[in-house]
């Protein structure tokens, strides 16, 4: 496996390893993953037939792996224009995120994980636009 190459691949590869530690802890400890998202801890003795909370904090938390592995690839062979796509939809999940939280659909630890979307798109895009400015400044030395 290859370092990343560039600023903007090292913050893929920072979110990539993150959102792959925080799935493997969903798939291994969901509670520990429910009490880390604002929700109250209910064994699975108290849950209601038909609840589905742990089945769908296994199927998050393995697409969280996924995603995570997709990005630190992404990372390794300094795929940019990945990287470019991933910042909209950074924004539209911190809009998402933020505003259910905002709105008290979602409990306000909902905020950290809006804040980390959030965070995470004006980093990657200020590193694209860092290294694209960099490239043509370079170009205009070469011309």
């Amino acid at each position: 496996m290859r370092l990343p190459r560039s600023l903007s691949g090292w913050t893929m590869a920072v979110f990539g390893v993150m959102a792959l530690v925080l799935g493997l802890i969903g798939l291994v400890a969901p509670d520990v993953q429910l009490s880390m998202l604002g929700f109250v801890h209910i064994g699975p003795e108290q849950r209601a037939s038909g609840d589905y909370t742990r089945v769908f904090m296994a199927a998050s938390s393995m697409a969280s792996v996924n995603m995570g592995v997709y990005y630190v690839l992404a990372a390794a062979v300094d795929f940019r224009a990945f990287f470019f796509w991933t910042v909209p939809f950074r924004v539209v999940t911190f809009t998402l995120f933020t505003t259910l939280a905002l709105t008290g659909v979602a409990p306000g630890a909902f905020i950290g994980v809006g804040l980390w979307e959030g965070m995470g798109a004006l980093i990657t895009g200020a590193a694209l636009w860092r290294e694209r400015r960099a490239r043509a400044a370079g170009d205009a030395v070469l011309a």
